[in-house]
C-alpha cells in the first residue's frame, strides 16, 4: 500500500488533474469531499476526458475547454475500498473479481489512508533484494 495519497475536490478542474498527472509518476487520485472519499479519477479516465489536440499546432478553444470540466464528471464514483487491515489477499481477489486498476485504502470514517496498485501487489510477490 502506497501511504501518501494525492487526493483531489470533486469541483476541481481537469486542468489541476492533468497538471498533477504530468508532474508525477503515478496514475490515481483519490476524490475527496470532506475529507471522504467520494471516488477515484485515473491518468485513462482523464486522457479519455480532455481533448488529444491539447498541446498541438491545432488546439482550439474548444480543445482548451474541455480542461475546464471538473472531476466529479468523469470520476469513477462509489470506489471499492479496502480497510487498513484487510490482507494482500483480500487485494487480489478484489483485483481479480472487479475491472479496477487500484483500490483506496480508507479508515472507519472513510477518510483516504492510502492506496493499492497492480504494481504494489506485484511487488510484495517479488523477493527482497539482498543488501
Amino acid at each position: 500500500m502506497t501511504r501518501s495519497v494525492v487526493t483531489v475536490e470533486m469541483d476541481d478542474k481537469l486542468s489541476l488533474v492533468k497538471e498533477i498527472f504530468d508532474n508525477s509518476k503515478f496514475h490515481h487520485l483519490l476524490v475527496i469531499d470532506g475529507g471522504k472519499l467520494f471516488g477515484v479519477v485515473s491518468d485513462r479516465d482523464l486522457l479519455k476526458a480532455i481533448s488529444p489536440n491539447l498541446g498541438t499546432m491545432v488546439v482550439t478553444y474548444r480543445d482548451l475547454a474541455t480542461l475546464n470540466k471538473r472531476v466529479h464528471q468523469i470520476m469513477t464514483r462509489k470506489p471499492i475500498t479496502l480497510k487498513p487491515d484487510n490482507s494482500i489477499s483480500d487485494a487480489a481477489a478484489l483485483f481479480n473479481t472487479h475491472r479496477i486498476s487500484c483500490i483506496p485504502v480508507v479508515n472507519d470514517e472513510f477518510q483516504p489512508v492510502g492506496i493499492v496498485s497492480w504494481r504494489d501487489l506485484v511487488k510484495t510477490m517479488l523477493p527482497k533484494p539482498e543488501l
